[in-house]
């Protein structure tokens, strides 16, 4: 199935949930509304003919110059493939949800795709995005004392830490000044 037939099966089923499609380039997704996330997401999973049971990856997005926060989300259908441990892909697709950059909720879906619950810990240690419903949403790569969120844009870098000296190119707490 080719992801302009894996949108128009979204459109159907859950219209104006639906923000936009991007067809184009080499990463065709579908941008859909927060809320309607983890319905949408057992739909792509479960239903035969999409059947996106294997979740890639998570990745989050900082789109500062519009005040949203992004996870992408790239899902596949991985089938076993005769006998043996072989596998092969019929399609995949992706899967955006954009959210207020200073109130970034969007519900979990580790219980549909067990994988999320890591992934989803990535996304809000590095950009402070809440996975709500998450079975244990703490930070997976920062010290639970670490200030803010470093993959933001806007990420002032400490100059020290518990009394450990850190610097950023030509000394500065943020690289984009």
């Amino acid at each position: 199935m080719v992801a302009e037939e894996i949108c128009q099966r979204l459109q159907q089923r859950f219209g104006a949930d639906i923000a936009a499609v991007n067809l184009e380039g080499a990463h065709p997704h579908a941008v859909v509304a927060a809320e309607a996330w983890p319905e949408m997401a057992r739909f792509l999973r479960d239903e035969p003919d999409l059947r996106l049971n294997f979740l890639r990856c998570i990745t989050g997005l900082d789109l500062l110059e519009d005040n949203k926060l992004a996870a992408v989300y790239d899902l596949m259908d991985v089938t076993p493939s005769g006998s043996g441990p072989k596998y092969e892909t019929r399609h995949e697709f992706a899967v955006r949800i954009e959210v207020a950059r200073d109130d970034p909720h969007i519900p979990s879906v580790a219980a549909v795709w067990p994988a999320a619950e890591w992934h989803e810990r990535e996304a809000y240690d590095l950009l402070g995005i809440v996975f709500d419903g998450h079975p244990d949403l703490r930070r997976i790569l920062c010290p639970e004392d670490w200030v803010g969120h470093a993959l933001r844009k806007d990420y002032e870098f400490p100059m020290e830490y518990h009394g450990i000296p850190g610097s950023t190119e030509f000394d500065l707490p943020n690289p984009r000044h």
